[in-house]
């Protein structure tokens, strides 16, 4: 503490220093000041004195009455600050003039002029004003002239600049001396809090709503360490599936993992040769397979294939994948009728278009909502059987399942459960559009952490929140509590393994490109633009056609020299929109080839699922790579063609309405509905230097590397296992109180032991 204190001492001499520079600095002007304003009250007091003399002069000047009018002049030399008064001719003589005139004055030497006038003489070694005032008619003029001794004002300057100096010394000493004491107040304050917030974070509570008790500075201090933690969860670790299962096992030891979702990471179908395994061309598939293969658990899924059933065992589980079985698929059965309602129906015409903002107008029924809840129940139901414990971790996966976060909670209340949102959180205006808004936001409140791609949507959903649903937000750490439970909201941008297993058996650049211009007939130099998405409304696929309409009829000069390959998987074909989509596309695409018949077709649009193998064969050939969406959550494309292009060339055109523009921001970013913007960064991309090339991809490479999907697993993991730490001190507190309770009818309740499940887990 002596330390600290010589600290504070050498900081306020440093001050009072600084302070007393200042003042000498000032003091110069300062004297300026008061000297000016000394000589303005003096010309003011001459003037004075001549305005109530005037009358006697007149007459006396007039008579010539010399000794009356010295006598006048003495008894207005009376004053003290009056040097002396005297009277100048005509002729230049000084007719007049009080004993103490200086000798040395002449009346030739004042300033002669038809009004007042002031000069300054110096006589004796002291500064003289002289103040003349005209006296006389036209034909000549006289002048009454009064001497005033300036070195009163040297004086007062001198005194004024003294208090001054001591003025601020004074006001200076007295605020270090104030500023340490308070210094000394607010460290040891600090370190109390500091010592508390670090007991707290030992005990895992860092990131607990703190009481409004707690002062600013406690609440500070939480934040800072909590960034901390984020700091040292993200920038610490190299991700990757070792890393994401040695981090389970240290944060969340022996903890049981559910995946739910709608879709299944392996669907059987049966075909004339047999039974085939199928992976789907999902995002959501493509980041948490991954994660389920390094930690293990159980997924339960949609089963969707027709071999799905005869894959099963009699429990309706699966060992995934083939060959080197890492963790369960429990697959739940959905019929043809219930699928229209609960998945075409209400998911993907009702929360679908109203999430995405399309300008596809939602459509709300109340028998999809029905289908809609027991779908969500059933799965509700399938977690609570396959859970083997009461505190699994949960993970929730996107809209289809909006309601079963409450369900669980209300049959699992010690559960962990983490909900992702995989699509975007419209603002509150456009959610008020769902007629059953408050029963969603509710649902989804049964979360322990619910998470979303960006903070722009962890915001608009606290913003449906506060508007919809009664409940107390915490804005600060952004909590919503509801019913007693607190619910945490971040953002967890979502991403893809590093490096994709697809990859392994993908040749090289050189090799895909020469497969594929030879595959579509191109010409050796052709530019190369794809781009792979499902054949969905969201996506811009015609918008992305137009764009390359609109650059080849500007500049014609590109007309067979460059192809667009746009492979659109088919998806919710039972749909109209999306059916009237794929025929639209269809047509446009003929249309657009018609126009340009000039050398090699523009448009390829090849309607069909393509293999990753053969996506990624198609990235590597590729110019140039179009992620058009016209709004998205993330977008996982624009990262797998990141990912394949170790040769550190090709060039990302991007929209600015996916989350991955918030990330990837050295690709071109557009406004997708802007068609001539978009063909213009078509072309700077096909035109853009090597070098450009290699340095924006080397960064965006460099920036999915580092947050990978194991990134995005393990930062929400590691914040669920906070959470499950926290809940259980808060358990064992409450334990202990009662068990030291002497109040009758108490007893001890310990956290319950795990409970036994069936033998087929």
């Amino acid at each position: 503490m002596s330390i600290r204190f010589k600290d504070f001492l050498r900081f306020g001499a440093f001050g009072l220093a600084v302070a007393l520079i200042v003042a000498f600095g000032i003091s110069p002007f300062t004297g300026g000041v008061v000297q000016q304003w000394s000589r303005s009250d003096v010309e003011a007091r001459s003037r004075l004195v001549f305005n109530t003399m005037q009358p006697f002069l007149d007459r006396n000047v007039e008579d010539q009455s010399w000794n009356r009018l010295n006598d006048l002049f003495r008894r207005v030399a009376l004053d003290k600050k009056i040097l002396a008064v005297g009277f100048c001719s005509e002729t230049g003589t000084l007719v007049a003039s009080t004993p103490e005139m200086p000798a040395s004055f002449e009346c030739d030497k004042i300033a002669r002029s038809e009004t007042e006038s002031f000069s300054d003489i110096v006589s004796g070694g002291r500064r003289i004003l002289v103040a003349a005032f005209p006296v006389g008619g036209s034909t000549g003029r006289s002048y009454l002239v009064i001497l005033t001794d300036l070195s009163f004002a040297s004086a007062r300057s001198s005194q004024v600049v003294a208090y001054l100096l001591a003025s601020l010394a004074g006001v200076v000493l007295v605020l270090t001396v104030g500023t340490i004491i308070f210094a000394i107040f607010m460290l040891r304050s600090w370190m109390s809090s500091l010592r508390r917030a670090v007991d707290e974070v030992r005990l895992g509570r860092a990131g607990e709503r703190l009481p409004a008790s707690r002062s600013a500075i406690d609440r500070e201090i939480h934040k800072l360490l909590r960034r901390t933690e984020d700091f040292s969860l993200t920038h610490q670790i190299d991700w990757t599936p070792g890393a994401l299962q040695e981090l389970l096992h240290g944060v969340l030891p022996n903890a049981e993992v559910l995946v739910v979702s709608n879709r299944e990471p392996y669907i059987h179908n049966r075909t004339d040769a047999g039974v085939v395994v199928q992976r789907p061309a999902s995002g959501l598939v493509s980041a948490l397979e991954p994660i389920m293969r390094a930690c293990g658990g159980t997924w339960i899924a949609h089963g969707s294939g027709s071999a799905d059933r005869d894959t099963v065992d009699a429990n309706d589980r699966i060992r995934v994948p083939e060959g080197s079985p890492a963790y369960a698929l429990r697959r739940v059965w959905i019929s043809d009728a219930e699928q229209d309602g609960y998945y075409y129906g209400f998911a993907n015409e009702g929360l679908w278009p109203l999430c995405h903002i399309v300008f596809v107008r939602p459509s709300f029924r109340i028998d999809d909502w029905r289908t809609y809840q027991q779908i969500n129940q059933r799965f509700a139901d399938a977690v609570v059987a396959e859970a083997q414990t009461e505190d699994p971790v949960v993970l929730v996966q996107d809209y289809h399942f909006a309601l079963v976060p409450k369900m669980i909670r209300q049959r699992l209340p010690r559960a962990t459960i983490i909900s992702f949102w995989h699509i975007p959180w419209p603002n509150a205006e456009t959610f008020s559009i769902c007629p059953w808004r408050r029963e969603i936001i509710e649902g989804l409140l049964g979360s322990t952490i619910l998470g979303f791609h960006t903070q722009f949507h962890c915001n608009n959903f606290v913003e449906c929140v506060d508007r919809f649903v009664e409940s107390r937000i915490d804005r600060e750490v952004q909590a919503v509590s509801l019913g007693g439970h607190e619910t945490r909201i971040r953002a967890y941008p979502i991403s893809i393994e590093w490096p994709p297993n697809a990859l392994a058996g993908v040749p090289g650049r050189d090799e895909c490109r020469a497969e594929i211009l030879a595959r579509f007939d191109l010409a050796e130099g052709t530019k190369v633009i794809v781009g792979v998405e499902r054949f969905d409304y969201t996506k811009g696929i015609p918008d992305r056609m137009r764009a390359i309409d609109a650059l080849l009829t500007r500049d014609p000069s590109w007309k067979g020299r460059l192809v667009f390959i746009q492979v659109a998987a088919p998806t919710r074909s039972k749909l109209g929109t999306y059916s009237r989509l794929q025929s639209e596309a269809e047509d446009l695409a003929s249309e657009i080839n018609g126009r340009h018949p000039d050398g090699q077709a523009p448009i390829r649009l090849i309607v069909r699922h393509y293999e990753s193998s053969d996506v990624f064969k198609l990235f590597r050939a590729a110019d140039v790579c179009v992620v058009g969406s016209l709004h998205d959550g993330m977008n996982l494309v624009a990262k797998e063609f990141v990912s394949c292009r170790d040769d550190d060339a090709g060039v990302l055109v991007l929209s600015s309405f996916t989350g991955a523009a918030r990330e990837m921001s050295e690709a071109l970013i557009v406004n997708p509905y802007d068609t001539e913007e978009l063909a213009a960064a078509i072309k700077r991309a096909m035109t853009m230097p090597l070098d450009e090339q290699v340095e924006r991809m080397k960064l965006m490479r460099q920036q999915v590397k580092e947050n990978n999907v194991y990134r995005w697993a393990g930062t929400m993991l590691v914040d669920a296992a906070r959470s499950r730490t926290r809940e259980r001190i808060v358990a064992l507190t409450e334990s202990g109180e009662n068990a030291h309770s002497t109040e009758p009818g108490t007893r001890t309740v310990w956290p319950a032991p795990p409970r036994k499940k069936h033998a087929g887990g």
